[in-house]
């Protein structure tokens, strides 16, 4: 028996997502509209809408549909705002921002995660996107933007991440030591930031990012 994907849809808004504190009426619409079926791999296409971190290729995984309302409603999107994603995958946390705001980069060193993600938001008729291919350690960037939002965690936030901020912007990541992991948001004051606690998870590393390993004599 197939499953009916808008029920199943409707079902994790009010059963996952609501309840774990995600009440942005603009975040909760954008979930409920978007077929997060067609970006998870064919074989997992049956669990699109399960409490679950699902497997991609080369390693990496979706976050689980409470991480990614949390993700989007600590970025208080505006749809006039500029969003640097660090971290594609399959692109469906990509095309929530770019329903939320104005426009979208989203960067990934993953070649075939960047093509796929473009097609799939194509499909979508979501344009205003900017997909490339890269490792973002070591990037030149030469704009800020309004938000960011980091897929993967991080042993500790690089300062080059932060730099990207504008005055005001907001910067979502997950930090620490795993397994047990600090979901912040990040918010620009001037020439410090200031730092919400949301929730504690454990979920994989940017690669680049991860803790470094001590060793003892």
């Amino acid at each position: 028996m197939s499953l009916n994907f808008e029920q199943a849809r409707a079902a994790m808004v009010e059963q996952q997502v609501r309840p774990w504190e995600v009440l942005d009426p603009r975040v909760l619409e954008t979930i409920g509209a978007i077929p997060r079926e067609d970006f998870v791999p064919a074989t997992h296409r049956q669990l699109a809408y399960a409490d679950l971190a699902l497997p991609l290729a080369h390693g990496e995984s979706m976050l689980k549909p409470v991480i990614e309302g949390r993700l989007l409603q600590a970025l208080a999107l505006s749809p006039s705002d500029e969003v640097l994603e660090i971290g594609t995958g399959s692109g469906y946390v990509t095309a929530c921002l770019a329903s939320l705001a104005r426009d979208v980069l989203s960067i990934d060193r993953h070649a075939d995660f960047v093509e796929d993600a473009a097609n799939r938001l194509e499909r979508l008729g979501l344009r205003n996107v900017r997909f490339e291919t890269a490792d973002v350690f070591g990037l030149a960037m030469n704009r800020r933007f309004d938000a960011i939002a980091i897929g993967a965690a991080v042993a500790a936030l690089p300062e080059s991440f932060a730099n990207w901020l504008k005055p005001g912007g907001r910067l979502f990541v997950v930090r620490g030591l795993s397994p047990v992991q600090e979901a912040i948001c990040c918010t620009r004051r001037d020439e410090h930031l200031q730092t919400e606690s949301l929730f504690e998870t454990d979920i994989p590393y940017l690669r680049g990012a991860e803790p470094v390993p001590h060793f003892i004599l």
